[in-house]
Order: structure tokens, then C-alpha cells, then sequence
């Protein structure tokens, strides 16, 4: 019997709405990241498997996610807690969890210290390839409480504790941004607002704004097209959300569309499109002829879906970005060209992404979007326009792509944000993403 299915069967021993339950369910997700796989599938896999309620679903997401960015805070005390790392993975996973509670922060769900110890001792023990090593459990976070000021000051001297990314990361940021390292690695450990688009078809950021504060919401108006809700709440739970007035997106990523100066009837590309959030934007902004190109099957039904939650509508087609198969021919009026990337400018969007990257990622995948622009290019009409996009805030994924491209012989670069990086504040609060905007010289075509 595999260690899943043990979990499958144990866990109808604990209450869903037990902090033990959902504690033993973060620690498989935990497990599955640290074994290589991504953690929205890897909620995924966990949550799918077992009948749960919404509320004991979302806890378990926000302890998933709390640990992923506490994962160099929990690792040094792991390893100065316990002579060895623990085995089986599940209880190493269950020690991280349940000190990334008891570490001090504001951003995480209040548990008194005595409760999560308590609970992640009834976690070990109703789960049979852990009911073993519960009074290692208990010794393990009792003397994290009894040493915690010395052990958090001994952690603080090491960087990987302290800023919670790999050296490499920190070393990196630290080479690329000598200025603002300290803010960006900060940032990244924050959690993200929940900011919207409005859909400029439907309203307006002002009488959103209105509607969603009479309903008891408190919000700021952060940019041309964005609102963010003060106070995150699941989407299903956002006025007008399921009747398209607004769409969960960035305030950096909403710079895209009003970039390209759409107008009705122009022939546009999304490439590598999905889930299509800036192909909504581009609709929402003018009367398009749009295709939204991708080449995941599964991610090109997440467009149509959230086209359609807005009253919008696109020709969707898979296909491979790096090839031209898929194209008729015509040339497009503008293509949006969000590229492949590490996304490192969005990780406190996604917290494993710094443990599951590796410092040769950024190389490699910016040789695939050299590929992909490349391609692209001779499908624009001259005179045409041309926007790259990445979430990265490396610059071989970005300002290097961008000098590439402004080097084409019939390539002119206009003026664009450029490199932005993350930043939270009460009026500013986005990503790191990184725009180049070009047009193709009337005089010369492919």
C-alpha cells in the first residue's frame, strides 16, 4: 500500500475542520513540492482525492502556501531541532508545517502555540506510517517554544533562514539589483493583494468601486482599469465576478492591453495565451479579431471559459508558438507575445517557484523565447505592432530578449514600462514583469 493511499484511508480519523487534518494534508502537499511538483498541482492531486468543504479546502491552502515561504526559516530549524532529517518525507513535511506556524507572523492564521503542538502530535497519530514518531513531534516543537528566541536569532545569521529563498536566489538578486535587493526579496514573501480588472465593456473602476463598497467591501483604485479589494476573499465571493465585471489580474499585467492601442477590426495574436487574462483585456478594450494560441489543450479550455464568464468570444487553437503550422498566412495587425519564463517577478503569487527553479532555468528558457519571437516576428504586418512580455525579473528572460529583437534590421522599439519590479504599498501594489514594445518598419516585409 503507497504512502497516498495510507493518507486516503487515515485521514477519515480526523475532523476536516481539525487543525490535525488540515496540518497532515499541508504536509503531503509540502512533500509532493520537495519531490518537484508544482504546488497548484500539487493542491490539486491532495484536495481532489478527499470530499472536503471549501473552508477546510482554503485553510489548507493557506498553510501550503505560508510554509513555502517560511521554507528556509523551517529548514534550518529542522536540522538544528533534529540530529538527522526525519523520515518517513510526511513527517518531515508535518514538522515544517507546524513550526511555520508557530514562527511569528502577522500574515498567518492565529493558532495559540499550545494548540498547534497539540494537534500536530494528533496529526502523527492517527496517521499509521507516522504514529510512531509522535513524541519526536512533540520533543521537536516543545523545544522550539522553550529555545525559539535563541534558535530564530542563530537563524537570522544564516541568509537562506532569514530572506526564505535558495543562497543562489538571494546571491543573485542581491548581483543583479545592489539597490533595491532588500525590497524585492521582501516583497516576495508577502502575501499578493487581490486585485481586479474592470471589464471597460461592462463599467467603470469608480462605479465598481461603488457597487463592490455597498456590499460591504473595502477597496482602492490602483490603476486605469484596477480595483483592489482590501480584503481577499475567494472569487466566488467578489461582487460581479460571475456576471463579468471584473477579472483577477495583476495591476503590472493589465499594462499590456492599452500598450498595443487596439482598434476595432485589427487582426491580433495572443501567443502562449492561456489562461487568458490579457486576451479578455484586449476584447474588453476594442472589437478585435483575435486569436489566442497555446499549446496546452487543458489551458486552451480555461480561455474559452473565462471568455465566456465575460460575454467575450476568440478563435482558440493549440498550437506551438515556435512553429507556423497553425498560421494562415495573414499577417496580424499585433501580436502580444507573453512569453515563457522562471516567473520570477511573481513569486509571492507563487511561493515554490524559488525552490523548484534552478539557476541554469533562466538560460535555457530564454533560448526557447528567442525561438518563439523569432517566429513571431515575420508573421507581423509592417507597421505593425509587437509587445514582449515576461514575468521575470532576470535579464537574460528579459532586457536581453528585448535588445535581441530592437536588433532586426526592421524593428523600431517605442517607448514601453520596461523592467517593473514588485512592489506592495497602499496605491502601488504589482508584480515584477517586464514589457518591450516594437513596430516593423513600413519599408521592409519578409
Amino acid at each position: 500500500m503507497t504512502e497516498q493511499k495510507h493518507l486516503r484511508i487515515s485521514k477519515t480519523a480526523l475532523a476536516p475542520d481539525s487543525l490535525a487534518f488540515r496540518l497532515l494534508l499541508a504536509a503531503d502537499v509540502f512533500c509532493r513540492v520537495a519531490r518537484g511538483q508544482s504546488l497548484p498541482n500539487a493542491l490539486s492531486q491532495v484536495l481532489d482525492a478527499i470530499a472536503i468543504d471549501t473552508a477546510a479546502r482554503g485553510a489548507v491552502q493557506d498553510i501550503s502556501y505560508h510554509v513555502l515561504r517560511k521554507r528556509g526559516t523551517t529548514t534550518f530549524l529542522c536540522a538544528a531541532l533534529t540530529n538527522k532529517p526525519p523520515k518517513p518525507p510526511l513527517l518531515h513535511g508535518l514538522l515544517h508545517c507546524a513550526l511555520a506556524l508557530l514562527l511569528p507572523d502577522e500574515d498567518a492564521a492565529r493558532y495559540e502555540p499550545y494548540t498547534i503542538v497539540d494537534q500536530a502530535v494528533h496529526a502523527a497519530s492517527a496517521e499509521p506510517t507516522l504514529s510512531r514518531a509522535k513524541g519526536l513531534v512533540n520533543a521537536v516543537l516543545r523545544r522550539f517554544l522553550r529555545e525559539k528566541d535563541s534558535l530564530l536569532a542563530k537563524a537570522a545569521q544564516n541568509r537562506s533562514a532569514y530572506w526564505n529563498y535558495p543562497d543562489w536566489w538571494i546571491d543573485r538578486i542581491e548581483k543583479i539589483y545592489p539597490n533595491r535587493w532588500t525590497s524585492i526579496l521582501s516583497v516576495g514573501n508577502t502575501p499578493p493583494p487581490l486585485t481586479l480588472r474592470v471589464n471597460a465593456r461592462k463599467t467603470t473602476v469608480a462605479a465598481y468601486c461603488g457597487l463592490a463598497e455597498s456590499a460591504g467591501f473595502r477597496t482602492a483604485a490602483i490603476g486605469p482599469y484596477a480595483v483592489k479589494l482590501l480584503d481577499p476573499v475567494p472569487v466566488q465571493q467578489i461582487p460581479g465576478f460571475m456576471d463579468g465585471l471584473v477579472s483577477v489580474q495583476d495591476a503590472a499585467a493589465q499594462l499590456a492591453a492599452p500598450l498595443l492601442e487596439l482598434k476595432d477590426g485589427m487582426k491580433v495574436l495572443d501567443a502562449c495565451a492561456a489562461p487568458g487574462g490579457k486576451s479578455g483585456h484586449m476584447l474588453e478594450l476594442a472589437d478585435i479579431d483575435l486569436l489566442a494560441l497555446d499549446c496546452d489543450r487543458h489551458r486552451l479550455r480555461m480561455i474559452d471559459e473565462n471568455l465566456a464568464r465575460l460575454g467575450l468570444t476568440a478563435k482558440t487553437r493549440q498550437g506551438d508558438a515556435t512553429r507556423s503550422d497553425w498560421w494562415d498566412k495573414t499577417p496580424f495587425d499585433c501580436i502580444l507575445a507573453d512569453v515563457p519564463c522562471t516567473a520570477s517577478g511573481i513569486i509571492r503569487r507563487h511561493p515554490d517557484i524559488r525552490w523548484l527553479r534552478r539557476p541554469h532555468d533562466a538560460r535555457e528558457l530564454a533560448t526557447l523565447s528567442r525561438r518563439i519571437l523569432e517566429n513571431l516576428w515575420p508573421m507581423l504586418k509592417p507597421g505593425g505592432k509587437l509587445l514582449l512580455v515576461t514575468c521575470s525579473i532576470w535579464p537574460e528572460e528579459s532586457g536581453q530578449q528585448a535588445d535581441a529583437l530592437a536588433s532586426l534590421p526592421d524593428a523600431i522599439r517605442l517607448p514601453a514600462p520596461g523592467q517593473l519590479l514588485p512592489v506592495s504599498g497602499e496605491r502601488e501594489d504589482h508584480d515584477g514583469l517586464f514589457y518591450a514594445l516594437f513596430s516593423k518598419h513600413n519599408g521592409l516585409s519578409y
